[in-house]
Order: structure tokens, then C-alpha cells, then sequence
């Protein structure tokens, strides 16, 4: 009988997550992106009276943490360091993006109909892109590190916050204080937001997490980074401001410590189920009658202000000096409408505003737009080489990755790695090391190494590592127990990266050698020599220049043998 209530709780994950998996397998089958699926699983939920399973609560709470997670793991890729070099995009080409589609959505919205204040406040509504849709495709595309993953990440990243902005403006349209002292309100919670983040992140974050990484238990720090993301979007919520930006600060914490990739990797599952959960919320959320009733209206609503959202995106990226073809393909990405167009026009005060109807079409245009939006960018994407092809351009700059200055990982920074670094860096060839020994790291990273803490030999890591980006991945103390387990998963889903492994013995390269990895015997001094000269050798580098590299590297071992300690006086 105790048993009793835990089963019912169970009923409805059991059942979400059975259809999300079904769903999730039947799009691919049918060559559909997930996310129209879990929408079509949404509609199809409400069709037939899910509440009979559970409430829809359930998928709501469910809904609003799969964007807290996905705005957290935004958070990771934008350092403070990032967002400077990223500035123009955000303060800049993204409020140029949101004023001239708000603009321009608003004409429109005159035109059909409505007063100046609800025809440009659905302009600014509808001016906002989806950061849940988005962001997953360009996940798909590995364009995380290209600037046309990274600018559009920027302008969400403005939009979200700008979106923060608008609902405060919506939430005062019925209040008795003035818009500009609301406004000025929050902005100030923001700063004052924005500000503790970074005292947080140096005098709390870092020493927390380099405490929990040397227990060396992986559900302690799984446990703590959902702490940190959901602690940071609490602690917004309860000065007034969304729980997405609390999450995006939370994630801003963690992105210039060295240990993002671990976080990263430990966040990823949660994201990416909770984002399912969103995708059915939004299906769940649409006024089934309305859209039967008035589907014609949708579809003309959806296409209308995609195709003006299309021409606006790709205006402010002219203005911006981006290529026709980059811009195209940017000016389709960004084409949908927000995950805040369903809170915002859900308001009472902005329903009544537009209208019932109004507002119950458009919400169904924005999810219409959202499970369209892999397919627009496609045709986007198709469009952009169209335009490549007819001026004999093979790629614009705006989809070369950036990640290909860091090609090489360099797993265990201990004598070896350090030596392969030196060599990468006299080469001037950029890379990433990953060590999991917290003395190790700390010793790297104060000695001016570039150094992230985790284990790559846990498949999780090899996304946040990014290494479908990488071109070769040096195994400084390869265990080959670990390395023979893993190989067959690495060779398929990374047939284009080269692994090298410094072996100690003959031995031990025979065994690396019949699972594909190209292994290199070290004998003396100077120790990692060798594996330094075959991975400069692999990144076509110049054999007398490496020739000369280890001579030079020989003779400054030696005479450092060779110098006598400073004599003692007696």
C-alpha cells in the first residue's frame, strides 16, 4: 500500500518520456527534425485529454527548466572574455536587428488593423527568435564555433535579455508607477546582477568547484552544477527579473574557470531531455478550436512575418558588412518567433490589448514557425551555396570555424603534454589540453599553459571538447584498457581525427597500433620529444624545421644538466 503513491507520481514520467523517445525515433524516420514532433506530441496530447494522466502543470514546470538548462549551457560558451570580444554583436548588431524587424512587424501590424501601442508591441514580440530552437540546430550543425553560430548566439543572447525588458514593460502597463521608473528599475537589478555575477564567479565558484573536482566524484559535480544553475535563475526570479537570465549569469560563472567542459559535458543531458519536455509544452500550450477553426489565418500569419523577419535579419547584416550569402543564411536562422511570444501574449493585459482571437492566432503562428524552422534553415543554408556557387566562392568567413586554430587536444598535461605544447606553441598551432590530476592543472594553468579540467576518456566530454572540430588528439599517459573501450566509438563518430599515443615500451605500441591509433615509443631525454615531432609532422609542418625544433630542444636540456648549483657557504 506505501508503494501506492510513488507509482502514480510515476505514471506520468514514465509516459512522457515513452512517447518523447517514440516521437523523437519516428521524426527521424520520417526525416523530420525532433522538434516538429514534439510539437505534433503536444497538440496530439491535448487532443486526446492528457489530463486524465496528469496535470499540465507537470509539462509547464518540466517546460520552463529545459530553458533554464539551455540558457545556463549559453552561459558556459560566454565568457567575460568572450562577451568583449563579442560586444558588437550584442550591443550592437542585436538591437539593430530587434528595432528594425520591431519596426517594421509594427507597420504591418498597422496595416491589419491595430492601434500604434499593440501593433508595435506585437512587432516587438514577434521581432524575437527562438534561443531553445536555434541554439539546438546549431548544435546539430557543429556551428558553435563559427561566426555564424557565434553571432547568432550573440543576438539571442540580447534578446533574451531585451525580452526580460519587455515583459516588465507588459507587467507595468497596468500598474500604477511609471514605465520609465520600471524600467530604470530593473535595469539597475540587472547591473546589480551582472556585477555580483563576477565577484561570485571569483570568490565563490572557482574555489567551490576545484574543492568538489578533487573528491573526485562525478555525481557531486553533476549535483553542483545543477545547484549552480538553478540557484542562479532563483535568485533572479526573487529580485524580480526571468529564472533564463539568472541561468545565463549562472552559466557566465563557470565559462573562464577550467572547469566548463566537465560542467558542460555533466549539464548536457538534463538540457537536451528538459528541451524535449519544452517542445511538447509548446504544442500543449496551442488553442486546438482556434487553430482548426482559423488554420488558413495561422499559416498566413506565420509565413507573413517570417518573410518579414527574413528580409529584416538580412538588412541588419548588410548593415553590418556581412556577406549576401552569409547573411542570407543568418536572415533564415533567426526567422521564427520566440519562446517568450507564449508568455507575453498570454498576459490578461495584452490579450486585451490585441484580442482573443488575435492573440490566440499568433501564438499558434510562432509555434508554426518554430517546428518550421529546421526546414527554413535548410532552405536557407541551400540558398546561401546557391549564391557561393554563382560567385565561385567555395565558403564565406562568416562559416569558417574558428575552432580550427585550436586543432589539436592534448589529453594529460604532465611532462609529455607540456612538451607537445611547447612545440605547438613555437609552431604558433593552437590547442586545448585537458588533465584530470588537480596539481597537474593548477601547476598547467599557472605556468601560462592552456588547460581545462576533466577526463577525456568519458564519451560525454568528447561534445563539450568539441572535438568533431579538432584534427588530432595526443594521448600523453594512455591507459590502453580505456583507449581499446573507447575506440570503436571514436573512429565512427570522429573518422576524420588522428589519435596519437606516447607508449612506453614496443609492447604497448603494438597493442595501440591494432586498434587504429598511431602509437610513438619515448626513449630519454628530452622526454615527449618524439610525440611532439610525429604531431608536427601530421600538421604538415616543415621536417627541418621540426629537425632543428628538437635540436634546439635537446641542447637546452643538457646544458640545463650541465649547470652546477650555486655553491654554499660554509
Amino acid at each position: 500500500m506505501t508503494d501506492m503513491p510513488i507509482l502514480a507520481a510515476l505514471v506520468p514520467v514514465v509516459v512522457l518520456l515513452a512517447l518523447g523517445i517514440a516521437t523523437a525515433i519516428g521524426s527521424r524516420a520520417l526525416g523530420l527534425s525532433p522538434i516538429v514532433g514534439y510539437i505534433a506530441l503536444g497538440i496530439g496530447l491535448k487532443v486526446v485529454g492528457v489530463r486524465m494522466v496528469f496535470e499540465e502543470a507537470t509539462i509547464s514546470i518540466l517546460a520552463e527548466l529545459g530553458v533554464v538548462f539551455l540558457l545556463f549551457d549559453v552561459g558556459l560558451h560566454f565568457s567575460l572574455k568572450h562577451m568583449r570580444q563579442r560586444a558588437g554583436d550584442i550591443f550592437a548588431f542585436g538591437p539593430v536587428q530587434v528595432l528594425i524587424a520591431t519596426f517594421v512587424l509594427g507597420l504591418v501590424g498597422l496595416l491589419f488593423g491595430l492601434s500604434p501601442l499593440p501593433a508595435f508591441l506585437v512587432g516587438a514580440v514577434l521581432s524575437m527568435s527562438s534561443t531553445a530552437v536555434v541554439a539546438r540546430l546549431i548544435a546539430e550543425r557543429h556551428q558553435q564555433s563559427c561566426p555564424v553560430g557565434q553571432t547568432a548566439t550573440a543576438i539571442l543572447v540580447f534578446q533574451d535579455v531585451a525580452a526580460i525588458f519587455l515583459l516588465i514593460v507588459v507587467g507595468s502597463l497596468n500598474s500604477t508607477a511609471g514605465l520609465a521608473l520600471v524600467t530604470t528599475l530593473a535595469l539597475a537589478k540587472a547591473v546589480a546582477a551582472f556585477g555580483a555575477t563576477v565577484v561570485i564567479a571569483r570568490l565563490v565558484i572557482r574555489p567551490l568547484l576545484a574543492l568538489v573536482a578533487a573528491t573526485g566524484n562525478e555525481e557531486v559535480f553533476t549535483a553542483t552544477a545543477l545547484v549552480i544553475a538553478l540557484a542562479a535563475g532563483w535568485a533572479t526570479g526573487q529580485i524580480g527579473l526571468s529564472l533564463t537570465l539568472g541561468a545565463f549569469l549562472g552559466g557566465l560563472t563557470l565559462a573562464e574557470t577550467p572547469y566548463r567542459v566537465v560542467v558542460q559535458s555533466e549539464i548536457a543531458p538534463f538540457r537536451g531531455l528538459l528541451l524535449g519536455f519544452f517542445f511538447i509544452y509548446v504544442g500543449f500550450s496551442l488553442d486546438v478550436p482556434v487553430i482548426a477553426q482559423s488554420w488558413y489565418a495561422v499559416v498566413g500569419v506565420a509565413a507573413l512575418f517570417v518573410a518579414v523577419k527574413v528580409m529584416t535579419n538580412i538588412a541588419a547584416s548588410l548593415v553590418f558588412r556581412w556577406s549576401v550569402p552569409g547573411s542570407t543564411q543568418l536572415g533564415f536562422l533567426l526567422s521564427q518567433g520566440s519562446e517568450f511570444a507564449f508568455v507575453i501574449l498570454s498576459l490578461p493585459a495584452v490579450r486585451a490589448l490585441v484580442g482573443e482571437s488575435r492573440a490566440s492566432v499568433l501564438v499558434a503562428a510562432v509555434a508554426l514557425s518554430m517546428a518550421a524552422t529546421p526546414n527554413l534553415a535548410e532552405a536557407g543554408r541551400a540558398l546561401a551555396g546557391s549564391m557561393r556557387r554563382r560567385q565561385q566562392k567555395a565558403v564565406d568567413p562568416e562559416l569558417i570555424p574558428r575552432a580550427t586554430t585550436a586543432p589539436v587536444v592534448i589529453v594529460g598535461m604532465g611532462r609529455i603534454g607540456r612538451t607537445v605544447a611547447d612545440a605547438l606553441i613555437g609552431f604558433e598551432i593552437g590547442y586545448v589540453g585537458i588533465e584530470l590530476d588537480q596539481r597537474r592543472l593548477r601547476e598547467a594553468i599557472a605556468d601560462g599553459y592552456s588547460a581545462s579540467f576533466g577526463d577525456a576518456g568519458d564519451i560525454r566530454m568528447w561534445q563539450s571538447i568539441e572535438m568533431q572540430s579538432r584534427q588530432i588528439s595526443v594521448l600523453t599517459a594512455p591507459r590502453f584498457e580505456v583507449v581499446s573501450d573507447n575506440s570503436p566509438l571514436a573512429a565512427a563518430q570522429y573518422p576524420h581525427l588522428k589519435r596519437i599515443a606516447a607508449a612506453a615500451d614496443e609492447t604497448q605500441a603494438e597493442k595501440f597500433h591494432s586498434i587504429g591509433v598511431k602509437a610513438i615509443v619515448e626513449r630519454g631525454d628530452p622526454h615527449g620529444s618524439h610525440t611532439a615531432a610525429a604531431v608536427l609532422t601530421e600538421m604538415g609542418c616543415d621536417a627541418a624545421k621540426i629537425a632543428e625544433w628538437m635540436r634546439q630542444l635537446t641542447d637546452r636540456v643538457a646544458a640545463k644538466a650541465t649547470v652546477s648549483p650555486p655553491a654554499v657557504a660554509a
